[in-house]
């Protein structure tokens, strides 16, 4: 085709974000015409030829809040190059996110960095000067499912003082362990993670149960944050598991419990008996998924309970299609990030360690 018979093509379109269109990576809901992502490196990607496109992002009510630790970050990825690192901080407003002289075929991604808990974002609609339609990028092959903490979220992963706090600015997913992973392996991929969360309790420090905090409670939901999604979207609905059917699904939980576990053997047998019915709550939303049970970035002091539950649970069940998984645990050779969390490095080498592992299970 001709410069000439190209530009005769070129035409201003504006798109819906729906699966026509865009690949959808992670839990997402369509709501008023508005496509809500919710988790962790949620994305929606599409690939075009022309010479412009722009995304109208809408915020929930974080995005205009009093408390800027709580917004949502993004970025947009062109062609695999991260061009744009923004912060949510208006109700709506429209984003250029590319641009070029002659028609040009071109991969755009929106990814979420900051987690659920705090904030959701929204993509209205796709505007591009374009010669036909924007197409969703095709599916991989191997599909994996994330279930984690804050060491998933990538918790304060910029900012290398580990005296400093959490804020959605300093949160960055696509640098830590579970979204290497899926990048090393090809991998389509979904995170259910949220800071601070557990099996049986979340992040305590003064020995009491944190009940607010557990991954059970709302792995069967489309998501959960604190409340700045009410009146946006209905986080409480119950997530449709046969939209997304992942290959190996890795459970990374146990950090959190430990802070009220400690050593107290009854915590701990009570940790291993409600792990074992989160395995079968797994199980049942995912039928056929190899469950990988893993610990041990932060705190592995509940590795042998996950162990031991895997065992019981096979006993019990008779399903032995789960294998468990030690990380190597970080010492601060590699340094700390906001509150003594791991670094870059230290997930690249739980990365490491969780790669070879499932690479071993697909030779298999």
């Amino acid at each position: 085709m001709s410069e000439t018979e190209k530009a005769a093509k070129l035409c201003d379109r504006s798109f819906p974000v729906t699966e026509e269109y865009v690949k959808l990576t992670g839990r997402t809901r369509m709501k008023d015409g508005i496509r809500w992502i919710i988790f962790s490196a949620g994305k929606a990607e599409f690939r075009m030829t022309g010479t412009r496109a722009a995304v109208t992002v809408c915020g929930d009510a974080a995005a205009t809040g009093d408390d800027p630790l709580t917004r949502t970050r993004i970025a947009v990825y062109v062609n695999g190059k991260r061009t744009l690192d923004h912060m949510i901080e208006k109700a709506e407003e429209t984003l250029e996110v590319f641009a070029a002289e002659e028609a040009t075929d071109v991969t755009i991604g929106i990814i979420k960095l900051s987690e659920a808990t705090n904030s959701v974002f929204g993509i209205k609609c796709i505007d591009v000067t374009s010669i036909g339609e924007i197409e969703p990028l095709p599916e991989k092959e191997l599909k994996l499912e994330f279930i984690g903490d804050s060491i998933t979220c990538g918790y304060g992963i910029d900012d290398e003082d580990e005296n400093y706090h959490f804020q959605t600015a300093t949160e960055d997913a696509t640098r830590a362990y579970a979204y290497k992973t899926a990048m090393a392996l090809d991998a389509d991929y979904s995170l259910v993670s949220y800071s601070g969360h557990g099996i049986i309790s979340g992040y305590t420090e003064n020995g009491q149960r944190l009940e607010t905090h557990k991954v059970p409670d709302v792995y069967e939901k489309l998501g959960k944050t604190y409340g700045s999604a009410n009146g946006y979207i209905d986080l409480n609905e119950p997530w449709d598991f046969s939209n997304y059917v992942p290959d190996y699904i890795i459970i990374n939980l146990g950090t959190n419990d430990s802070s009220y576990t400690e050593e107290i053997p009854e915590r701990m047998e009570e940790f291993t008996a409600a792990y074992i019915e989160f395995l079968k709550m797994v199980r049942r939303n995912n039928p056929a998924s190899h469950l990988v049970c893993a610990l041990g970035v932060m705190d592995g002091r509940l590795c042998p309970c996950v162990e031991d539950a895997a065992k019981r649970y096979t006993a019990e069940t008779g399903d032995g299609n789960l294998s468990t998984l030690r990380f190597t645990p970080h010492d601060g050779k590699a340094g700390y990030v906001a509150d003594f969390h791991p670094t870059e490095k230290t997930n690249e080498i739980a990365a490491g360690v969780l790669i070879a592992h499932l690479r071993g299970l697909i030779e298999e």
